[in-house]
């Protein structure tokens, strides 16, 4: 009996420091620089926001979409840490781009998946470094958008029924959707999924 309890209490405190590392590391997450947006209307998990203009970078892959965002995750990833640019010697632009979120996750032309980084809102298209071959730099307009927000592992059956709310609820209200769905996923893998931030968004008429 008095190893099972020693047993419990040395379980009870890994999970207990368990507890408190993933809180810190959600804690650090949340600091990551987000793009601009202004709340418009506020319905429990679901908000209206207008979005200023912002610029990403972006790469498709073909497949289904856990696959192709990990591949392009990688590709991004390679960017924005100085491993996968264009240019060589000199012309070789080796700073690093901070970490921002969240990754965006879209349909693209011809059933690809596109994967996209926001970048900071401190470059500018010609300030950016070049990227290598398959990442592509691309504005994003400023636009108004609905957003429904859930915690959990971001799986296709949550994002469905989510982007099903969120479109019975848009009916509801009489907005009206100006393109397909996006999904955005807050947090790295390592933050339990009870305490992720997933997000499905459709664009909308002002």
């Amino acid at each position: 009996m008095a190893k099972w309890h020693k047993a419990a209490a040395i379980g009870g405190g890994i999970l207990a420091a368990l507890g408190i590392a993933s809180a810190l590391l959600v804690r650090r997450e949340a600091r990551v620089e987000q793009p601009d947006f202004t709340t418009v209307e506020t319905d429990g998990p679901i908000e209206i926001r207008d979005y200023a203009e912002h610029i990403v970078a972006e790469t498709t892959e073909q497949g289904d979409r856990i696959a192709s965002m990990r591949r392009g995750f990688h590709r991004l990833a390679g960017y924005i840490f100085a491993k996968h640019r264009g240019g060589a010697g000199d012309h070789a632009d080796e700073t690093p781009i901070a970490m921002t979120a969240p990754v965006l996750a879209d349909r693209a032309d011809g059933g690809r998946w596109r994967t996209r980084f926001v970048m900071p809102a401190q470059f500018t298209r010609d300030t950016l470094p070049r990227p290598g071959r398959g990442v592509t730099i691309a504005e994003l307009p400023a636009r108004r958008v609905a957003a429904i927000r859930f915690a959990g592992n971001g799986g296709d059956d949550a994002l469905n029924a989510h982007e099903r709310d969120l479109r019975l609820w848009l009916a509801k209200h009489h907005y009206r959707p100006t393109g397909p769905a996006e999904y955005a996923f807050y947090n790295s893998p390592m933050i339990p999924a009870p305490l992720r931030r997933n997000e499905v968004l459709i664009p909308i008429a002002r």
